[in-house]
């Protein structure tokens, strides 16, 4: 009989003692994986959706608010920043700037956040277009591949949007009509659970007046039809002016044409109650290409801007104090306030790593007093396999094969245990956070938490494998 299948018979003669010493591995090795995946997972998420940006620029209160609501889109905005505010940061002959985007937000589709802003967005997060195109008109939407699979929207599908981040139809807009014009390919980033469309389109669903401007909807087409129809009354009335000069003839020529005018400026107040009634309501569902927001009122207002330099000189490391100091709004640096995320959830983190090691060395322990203990009650069975002759290495590697068996099947139960649980929470991580989570990510960390873990195995056995080793044959026999 091999060593082998020895050892995993005297392990398993006392399975209660063996399933005690497993568990208690197993959780503690479960739980510097899982926490290993919990923090691999956080921290591709920050580090992708970081995407370049230097700065973030938006209303007064928490910068880490304003940038986890900006960037990672987990949180309340801060409020709402004029236009004409920032308007210098949006030329794009600015010294300093390389990238402005502007993000106007407060409306949500089945949680989903609704992103006013412009095409240099997909640029910044190297997005890809997956099927059909990047919004260009108002109302037209680009959505990420999470909001395409979990709504189930498709090109073509048309939707309203609710106020706020969480789906309440009493918060509905249902005067809004957002058509979806494309959908993103899949980029790990935020992009993945936004729906991107206009500055404007955002302005406009929050219009509450009884239709939108001539730039949204083409009321531009009405307003000519009034144009025309008053240029039918003038031209009845000059018919109607020169029947005076040639008689009744002539007047009732000039009646005939005054009266044809009237008729035309009729159908074009038909145009016109036609135009409001099909495009006022959903505020234009013949999209119109809206102007830059450099040629928008400056009272109008977005959420925040998100900044990419030319370069890192004194003027531009400066920016942020100087908004800071001298305006109505804040800029936050990304990098500097995850680095404070960080630090806020390493303590946390820390005490959860100090309780799994605390538990494997518990489990270490327990191994080795359940080796040690079992040695009592076998010294006469290691008596006859010296007398059957077997090495005191032999005897050695009994009992240490018997330690790393304990140890390898604590660290698989732990593996399995950590992974499944990563499984699980994934769905209520992704519902809490909107970022999808993985239980079946494998990382290299993980390697070394074997080997770990076989190295405590032989610690925890090496004492009772040299007690074994030393098995006095003439001494134990005579004993028994």
């Amino acid at each position: 009989m091999n060593l082998l299948r020895l050892s995993w018979k005297n392990l398993t003669f006392k399975p209660l003692s063996m399933l005690l010493s497993i568990t208690l591995f197993a959780l503690g090795v479960g739980l510097i994986s899982l926490l290993f995946l919990l923090q691999h997972q956080l921290q591709d998420k920050f580090e992708k959706n970081l995407a370049g940006v230097d700065l973030v620029i938006g209303a007064k209160g928490s910068p880490l608010q304003l940038i986890l609501s900006s960037m990672y889109h987990v949180d309340a905005p801060t409020g709402n920043i004029e236009l004409g505010a920032v308007k210098p940061f949006l030329n794009p002959k600015h010294p300093l700037i390389e990238t402005a985007i502007p993000l106007s937000m407060g409306d949500n589709y089945r949680t989903f956040r609704i992103i006013g802003t412009n095409s240099d967005i997909l640029d910044i997060y190297e997005a890809k277009i997956a099927q059909g195109k990047v919004w260009e008109r108002n109302f037209e939407v680009t959505i990420g591949s999470k909001v395409a699979r979990d709504a189930g929207l498709k090109l073509g599908d048309t939707f309203s949007s609710s106020h706020g981040f969480v789906e309440d139809d009493n918060l509905g807009h249902e005067h809004t009509a957002f058509k979806v014009v494309g959908i993103l390919a899949t980029s790990g980033t935020v992009l993945d659970q936004l729906i991107l469309t206009t500055n404007q389109s955002y302005w406009l669903t929050h219009d509450h007046g009884p239709a939108p401007t001539p730039a949204a909807t083409g009321e531009e087409n009405d307003h000519d039809g009034h144009d025309h129809g008053d240029d039918a009354h003038d031209h009845g009335d000059e018919h109607d002016h020169e029947g005076h000069d040639h008689g009744d003839d002539a007047h009732d020529h000039g009646d005939e044409h005054d009266h044809e005018g009237h008729d035309h400026g009729d159908d074009a107040h038909e145009h016109d109650h036609e135009g409001h009634d099909h495009e006022g309501h959903d505020h234009g569902v013949e999209k119109t290409v809206p102007k830059p927001l450099l040629e928008e009122p400056a009272e109008k207002q977005i959420t925040a801007l998100l900044v990419r330099f030319k370069g890192r000189n004194y003027q531009a490391l400066n920016m942020q104090r100087n908004i800071n100091e001298n305006t109505e709004m804040q800029a936050a640096t990304p990098a500097i306030e995850i680095n404070r995320l960080y630090s806020l959830m390493d303590s946390g983190e820390q005490a959860l790593r100090i309780l799994a090691f605390v538990i494997i060395i518990v489990s270490a322990l327990s191994i080795f007093i359940s080796l040690l203990s079992s040695l009592r009650e076998r010294k006469y069975e290691l008596a006859l396999m010296r007398v059957m002759g077997s090495s005191h290495s032999k005897l050695f590697m009994l009992i240490l094969v018997e330690g790393l068996i304990l140890a390898l099947l604590g660290w698989a139960l732990g593996f399995l245990v950590s992974h499944g649980s990563m499984h699980l929470f994934a769905g209520q991580l992704a519902e809490a956070y909107g970022y999808d989570f993985s239980g079946w990510i494998f990382l290299p960390q993980e390697w070394l938490v074997l080997l770990g873990s076989l190295a405590l195995g032989i610690v925890a056995a090496i004492l009772p494998a040299m007690k074994a080793g030393q098995t006095d044959i003439s001494e134990t026999l005579l004993k028994e």
